[in-house]
């Protein structure tokens, strides 16, 4: 196994003393990528693993958007889009449109900016996932940026996919404020997975009990 391969193994078990050991050996690995396209960094931030990141962040390496957007650094995501506008509408090299990593790591005045400098709030991911904005954002419950992309015009019954929808899987989570606001905005009750799972039945399963009898209070049956 190369020691690039190796190096990625060690981030995705989250083994952070093998981790400095590597980058104290060779340096050059915090700019590695994988055969995804990921950086290291990338992978990290993915893992949700704060330790590793900021030890590659102590690198100091140059951040380019997808990156800067993921870590919610608006100033660099500011100074890479006023040199070329266009990368606002761009995509991570593993196909996730660069304001959907803003909206699924919570970070609102980074998709805010990424919007108004011609990011669309559709666009959906290139890697198969189907994955969008608004879909992140309501898997990681973040109810704000919910609100903000769907004031903006994202669609509350996109389906992705197994047939899942942004309801589906708030309902899932046992996201309440996310539930009432697709609700709110014109998201289907009725909608189901492929293989048939309603709203309702997600939260009975999932013990969500307070999700699921706002469902019924909404007619869910």
């Amino acid at each position: 196994m190369s020691s690039t391969a190796q190096f990625f193994k060690v981030i995705q078990a989250r083994d952070t003393a093998a981790v400095k050991r590597m980058l104290a050996a060779e340096p050059e690995l915090a700019s590695a990528r994988n055969e995804k396209g990921q950086s290291a960094l990338l992978l990290t931030v993915y893992s949700g693993n704060k330790e590793l990141c900021d030890m590659l962040l102590a690198q100091r390496l140059p951040l380019e958007l997808h990156e800067a957007a993921a870590l919610g650094q608006l100033e660099r995501v500011k100074l890479l889009v006023e040199y070329e506008p266009s990368q606002a509408k761009g995509y991570s090299p593993d196909g996730f449109p660069v304001i959907a990593l803003a909206a699924v790591f919570g970070h609102l005045e980074v998709a805010e900016y990424l919007f108004a400098k011609g990011a669309d709030v559709k666009a959906v991911a290139t890697n198969g996932t189907g994955y969008n904005a608004l879909t992140g954002a309501v898997a990681s419950g973040h109810t704000a940026i919910v609100a903000w992309l769907l004031a903006n015009g994202a669609d509350p019954n996109y389906r992705y996919a197994a047939g899942y929808s942004p309801l589906l899987t708030a309902a899932a989570n046992g996201h309440l404020g996310i539930v009432s606001m697709l609700l709110g905005n014109g998201a289907d009750l009725g909608a189901r997975t492929n293989d048939g799972k309603t709203a309702l039945k997600f939260a009975e399963e999932r013990g969500h009990a307070e999700v699921a009898e706002f469902l019924r209070s909404r007619g869910a049956g």
